[in-house]
């Protein structure tokens, strides 16, 4: 996920390392916040795999900095993140959702129409599970409540999604 937040915010603008970090943060921080131990080893296999390029400079203080930036492959690279398989496990998919559909203005409609369905389909999976659950446990009362509450994050997800895709016209 930390390769395609860094991707992201690169089609933005050439950035630091320090530069990544506070997009990251200013933009995703109620969904993740990555340390710079996750975001510099990130960059290396980035930088590796010939998604970003670096140029290095000195500062205006005598410090050197190196600034980094997306390069076509990195762009490819990025759509391919957004539209690969969905993580199976419930507790990090709406997380991982969220951020794809948070980006996913970098993608063309029909791509980001076929995102949205991908999404909303896992959604319903995860939905008929969580009625299974919510059948299996009505005598006991919290959990209940938070399968309950569940379902109703899943709603609204999917009507977010359905709006989105609306958007996105045919």
């Amino acid at each position: 996920m930390i390769e395609l937040l860094i991707l992201y915010e690169l089609t933005k603008k050439v950035l630091t390392m320090y530069g990544i970090s506070k997009e990251i943060h200013q933009q995703f921080s109620v969904l993740t916040t990555p340390s710079y131990g996750t975001i510099k080893p990130a960059l290396v296999r980035l930088e590796k795999d010939s998604c970003v390029k670096t140029q290095k400079s000195i500062s205006s203080g005598g410090r050197p900095s190196v600034f980094y930036s997306i390069t076509p492959r990195g762009k490819e690279v990025l759509s391919e993140l957004l539209l690969s398989p969905l993580q199976d496990n419930p507790i990090q998919f709406l997380t991982t959702a969220r951020i794809r559909v948070s980006c996913a203005d970098v993608l063309e409609k029909q791509e980001q129409k076929r995102l949205f369905k991908l999404i909303k389909i896992k959604c319903e999976s995860i939905k008929y599970d969580i009625k299974k659950l919510i059948d299996e446990t009505s005598s006991q009362y919290n959990k209940k409540l938070v399968f309950d509450n569940l379902m109703c994050e899943y709603n609204n997800f999917i009507l977010l999604l359905e709006g989105l895709d609306r958007a996105c016209g045919s």
